[in-house]
């Protein structure tokens, strides 16, 4: 059975937010910006939260 709209638009935000937080704390690691990586941790928290709360 294939997902509704709201099931694949909460899957598809929450790789979104996971590919992001891995570039961003990727980034921030290599340039020593800790501001990035604390905005990637964010988005990681998100994403997890999104899978915890939404799960199909």
């Amino acid at each position: 059975m294939k997902g509704t709209d709201l099931t694949r638009g909460l899957r598809r935000t929450e790789y979104g937010l996971s590919l992001a937080a891995v570039v961003l704390i990727a980034a921030g690691v290599a340039g020593g910006l800790w501001w990035l990586i604390g905005v990637g941790a964010w988005a990681l928290i998100g994403g997890g939260a999104i899978e915890m709360i939404y799960r199909p």
